[in-house]
C-alpha cells in the first residue's frame, strides 16, 4: 500500500482493500473494462464511503497478484434499489488522484481497448443517491493534492441532473461533461441486472404474470438492422457503420453472450453471463442447449434420446413441441430463444443509443423448416422484424469475401457449440451461390465435452470402485470441468482435473482428481472429427466435386479452434483451411454486411438451397420425396392426389423432411388436414397440393379441388405429435391418407401436365394456406 499523501491536508486516506473473482490480468482487462475510465473506477460495495472520502484502493486477483494501486476521493454513491426497473445494486465511484505506473499503464490500455471496440470512453456514472426528507446530503470535500507524479485535479461540481459526468483522468483538467447518449453504458452495478420475461417488450410467455404470448407489432422500424448469430453457446451481434461491420460488445465486454437462461433465487429470468453463472450451483433451473431443440416435437426420437442429458426438465408443449420446465412455469424453446435474442437486441440498443427493433438472424444450413419458422417467430416475441432468416455457412462466406472480389470455390466447415454445417458455395463478386450444403443438427463441442465426461466419469469408477451417484451440480462441475480441460489441452499437452467434494460416502466426502492428456482426448473425439469429414464428403458428392476442387476451407464455429480439427481438416482437403475469419464473430458480421445490403439499392445476391429434401408419407411407412435436397431457392413443386374410397370428404398428409426412405428416418414436420372435399366416387375428387419454398427456404403450401376449382379449407398441424402420425402410415391403405396420385396442369395451361411435380410459376394458385408452422405470420 502506497504511503499516505498528507501534503495539503492533515487526512489519512481509508485503506481498501478489493479481492476480485478473476484469476488473470487478461481476464481482468477483458471483463473489468466497462467499470473504468482513464479519469476514475465503480467499486461495487454494500457499504460505500460517503461523498468526499479519502481512499488508498488496492485491487487484487484470486492468486493475491495486484493489477490496480492507487489513491483517490469517491465522488458519488449509488444506493441499492432491487424494486427499481432495472435494479441496481450499490457501490461508489471513485475519482483517481494516484496511480502507480504499472497501473497508469493497465488502466490506459483497458481505456484504449473499450474505445476500440466502440463503447463510449468513460464510466457510465450512476445518478447520486438523492437526499432524504430528514436527512442533509453528504458536502463534497476538496480532493486530496496528488503526489509529486501526477498533477492535482480540481473535483468536479457535483451534478444536480441523473446522469453525472464520467469521472475525469487523472491529471487532467476537470471539464464539464458532454450530454450523455440516450442509453449509456451500464456500470458494473448494472451487470446484474435481471431480465424478467415480463420486462421484455414482445410480450413473452407468463411467468408469474398474465402477459400473453403475443408479438408487440412494431410500428416505426429502426434507423438500423443488426446481425445477430443465435448460437448453441454464445451468441452474437454486430452491425455495419460507415461502411465497416464490427461486433456488438456485451455488457461485460466481451464479443459475446451466453445462450443461456435461467431462473435465480429471488424466481427472477437472468440472461447470459449472469445465467452461466449459476449454471455450476443450479443446473435444473439453468436452460442451455436450446437451440438443439427448437422447433422439435417432443415425442420425436431425437428429442427423447437427449432429454436426459440435460439437468433441466424438458416437457411437452401446449403445441406438442418441446419445451422446459423453469420453476412453476413451461416455457416454449421459442420463448427461451427469445429472451436470448431480447438481451442481444438491448445491448445493441445500449451501444448504439438509439432503438433497435430490425434483424437479420442466422441458422443453422440443415435447420428444417420448423425449426426455421421457430427461431423467426422466436425473433417476433423478443420485439424484432426478422427481415431475413439466413443460413450461418452464407454468413461466413459473406464476412470471408467482403471487400475482395473474389472468383472462387469455397467450402465453409462450420463447427460450433452443438450443431455442424458444411456448405460448398460459388463466390463472384458479389453473387454468393450455394451449391450444396448438408450437416448435423447434433453434433458440436457440447459433444466433444461429453466425450472428456466419459473419460472422468471411467476414472472415478477405477479410484472409488463404484459408479458416479452425485446429484447434477456435481455431473454439472464435471462437464464444466471437462470444457476447461479441452480448451486448455488445446494449449499444451496434459491437464490436471481436481474436483473436491463431488459425493459422499459413508459421511466422508469423495473427490476426483485426475490428468488427461491431449493424445487421450485426440483419441476420444477424433471419431467426431471423422462424422464431419464424412458430412463434407457427402457435400461434395452430391454435387460430383472432390476435395481438389475447392479452393478454399474456411473454419467457423468456436470448436473448429481445437488443433485436431485443423490437422484433420487440411490433411482431408490438402491444404492448411483459411484462417481469414474471426471462428466466434464471422457469422455475424456476415448477417450484419447481408442486413447492411437490404438497406440499399446495391447489394449482395444470394442463391441458396434446400438443405433436407422434403417429401410426403405414404401408407407402409414410406415416404415420397416432393422437393430435392439442393434444390435451389426460391423453388415451386405440385403434387396431384385423389381421394381413396367413396364418399370421402378429407384425407391427411403427413409432411416429413429427410433423406430416409421410411418415415421413421425423416423429420416430422406436421400434418395437413383436407378437409370439406365435395363427395365422390374413389379416385375422381382431385387435388392439388404445392409447396413453395422462399428464399429463407420456409415452406408455405396451398391447395385446390381441381373438379370444381374451389379452395379447399386445410389445417397444417403438429399437434398430434410425430408418433402418431407415423403408426397412422403404418397401416397399408389407411383410408384417411391419400394413396392415389396424378399429373397436375400447369398453371393457366388448358391441359394437364405430364410431370406429377411440375415446376410452376410463384403465382397463379388460390388459396394460400397458413405457412407451415409458422406461427408468426398466422397470429
Amino acid at each position: 500500500m502506497p504511503p499516505a499523501d498528507k501534503r495539503g491536508s492533515e487526512r489519512t486516506p481509508v485503506g481498501l482493500l478489493v479481492r476480485l473473482s478473476y484469476g488473470s490480468v487478461d481476464e481482468f482487462t477483458e471483463r473489468f473494462a466497462v467499470n473504468i475510465s482513464r479519469g476514475g473506477i465503480f467499486i461495487r460495495t454494500r457499504e460505500p464511503r460517503p461523498v468526499g472520502t479519502l481512499l488508498a484502493f488496492d485491487l487484487r486477483l484470486q492468486g493475491g497478484e495486484t493489477v490496480i494501486r492507487g489513491r483517490g476521493v469517491v465522488r458519488w454513491i449509488r444506493e441499492e434499489r432491487p424494486d427499481a426497473h432495472p435494479p441496481t445494486a450499490p457501490g461508489m465511484g471513485v475519482q483517481f488522484t494516484w496511480l502507480d505506473e504499472r497501473s497508469q499503464a493497465l488502466v490506459e490500455r483497458m481505456a484504449a481497448r473499450k474505445e476500440l471496440r466502440g463503447a463510449a470512453p468513460g464510466v457510465g456514472a450512476p445518478a447520486p443517491i438523492a437526499p432524504r426528507p430528514d436527512r442533509t446530503p453528504a458536502p463534497t470535500r476538496a480532493p486530496l493534492p496528488a503526489s509529486p507524479t501526477v498533477a492535482p485535479s480540481p473535483a468536479p461540481t457535483p451534478p444536480p441532473a441523473a446522469t453525472p459526468p464520467a469521472l475525469p483522468r487523472a491529471g487532467a483538467t476537470a471539464t464539464p461533461a458532454p450530454p450523455p447518449r440516450a442509453d449509456p453504458a451500464p456500470a458494473l452495478a448494472d451487470l446484474s441486472r435481471p431480465h424478467r420475461v415480463e420486462q421484455l417488450e414482445a410480450g413473452l410467455a407468463r411467468v408469474a404474470t398474465g402477459l400473453p404470448d403475443e408479438p408487440v407489432p412494431i410500428t416505426r422500424p429502426s434507423r438500423h438492422v443488426i446481425g445477430i448469430d443465435l448460437g448453441t453457446s454464445n451468441s452474437c451481434a454486430a452491425v455495419v457503420r460507415d461502411g465497416r461491420p464490427y461486433v456488438i460488445p456485451s455488457r461485460e465486454g466481451y464479443n459475446t453472450v451466453p445462450s443461456i437462461v435461467a431462473l435465480n433465487a429471488r424466481n427472477r429470468i437472468v440472461v447470459g453471463h449472469l445465467a452461466r453463472a449459476q449454471l455450476l450451483t443450479n443446473p435444473r433451473a439453468t436452460v442451455w442447449g436450446a437451440k438443439r431443440l427448437v422447433g422439435r416435437a417432443f415425442d420425436s426420437p431425437v428429442v427423447q434420446e437427449i432429454k436426459g442429458k440435460f439437468a433441466y426438465e424438458i416437457v411437452a408443449g401446449p403445441d406438442g413441441l418441446a419445451a422446459v420446465r423453469l420453476g412453476p412455469e413451461t416455457l416454449t424453446l421459442e420463448q427461451v430463444s427469445a429472451l436470448v435474442l431480447a438481451e442481444v437486441k438491448e445491448v445493441a440498443q445500449n451501444h448504439l443509443g438509439e432503438e433497435v427493433n430490425r434483424a437479420v438472424i442466422t441458422v443453422p444450413a440443415y435447420y428444417n423448416e420448423r425449426q426455421r419458422a421457430a427461431v423467426r417467430h422466436a425473433g417476433a416475441l423478443a420485439g424484432l422484424k426478422v427481415e431475413r432468416i439466413l443460413n450461418e455457412p452464407t454468413a461466413a462466406a459473406l464476412a470471408y469475401a467482403f471487400g475482395r472480389h473474389l472468383d472462387q470455390r469455397v467450402l465453409v466447415y462450420d463447427l460450433g457449440g452443438g450443431t455442424f454445417d458444411a456448405s460448398v458455395l460459388e463466390l463472384n463478386d458479389n453473387v454468393y451461390e450455394v451449391v450444396s450444403t448438408g450437416g448435423d443438427t447434433f453434433l458440436g463441442g457440447v459433444d466433444f465435452d461429453n466425450r472428456i465426461v466419459e473419460r472422468m466419469l471411467a476414472a472415478w469408477q477405477r479410484v472409488h470402485g463404484a459408479p458416479f451417484s452425485g446429484d447434477r451440480v456435481a455431473l454439472s462441475r464435471m462437464v464444466d470441468a471437462a470444457e476447461r480441460a479441452k480448451c486448455a489441452l488445446s494449449e499444451r499437452t496434459e491437464h490436471r482435473v481436481d474436483l473436491p467434494f463431488l459425493s459422499m460416502a459413508d459421511g466422508q466426502p469423495l473427490s476426483l482428481e485426475v490428468a488427461i492428456s491431449r493424445d487421450e482426448v485426440v483419441e476420444l473425439v477424433a471419431p467426431l472429427v471423422d462424422r464431419t469429414l464424412e458430412v463434407c464428403r457427402e457435400v461434395l458428392a452430391a454435387r460430383s466435386l472432390s476435395a481438389t476442387d475447392i479452393d478454399e476451407v474456411i473454419l467457423v464455429g468456436g470448436q473448429s479452434r481445437m488443433p485436431l480439427v485443423h490437422q484433420k481438416v487440411g490433411e482431408f482437403f490438402g491444404r492448411a483451411p483459411s484462417r481469414a475469419v474471426h471462428p466466434d464473430e464471422a457469422v455475424a458480421v456476415g448477417a450484419a454486411l447481408l442486413a447492411h445490403s437490404l438497406q440499399g439499392a446495391e447489394g449482395v445476391v444470394l442463391i441458396d438451397v434446400l438443405p433436407m429434401s422434403i417429401g410426403i408419407g405414404l401408407p407402409g411407412g414410406r415416404v415420397k420425396t416432393i422437393m430435392e435436397r439442393n434444390t435451389p431457392l426460391p423453388a415451386r413443386k405440385q403434387y396431384g392426389l385423389t381421394t381413396s374410397h367413396d364418399g370421402q370428404t378429407e384425407f391427411e398428409l403427413v409432411v416429413l423432411q429427410g433423406e430416409g426412405a421410411n418415415a421413421d428416418d425423416c423429420e416430422y414436420l406436421g400434418t395437413l388436414r383436407l378437409e370439406g372435399l365435395p363427395p365422390g366416387p374413389r379416385g375422381m375428387v382431385k387435388i392439388a397440393v404445392t409447396f413453395e419454398l422462399g428464399a429463407e427456404c420456409l415452406l408455405t403450401v396451398t391447395a385446390r379441388e381441381l373438379n370444381t376449382g374451389r379452395k379447399v379449407q386445410a389445417v397444417m398441424s403438429a399437434r398430434e405429435g410425430a408418433a402418431s402420425a407415423r403408426r397412422r402410415l403404418e397401416r397399408e391403405g389407411a383410408p384417411a391418407v391419400s394413396t392415389g396420385s396424378f399429373p397436375v396442369p400447369s398453371p393457366g395451361a388448358a391441359g394437364p401436365s405430364g410431370d406429377p411435380t411440375a415446376t410452376g410459376a410463384a403465382r397463379g394458385l388460390g388459396g394460400l394456406l397458413r405457412r407451415l408452422l409458422g406461427r408468426s405470420e398466422a397470429r
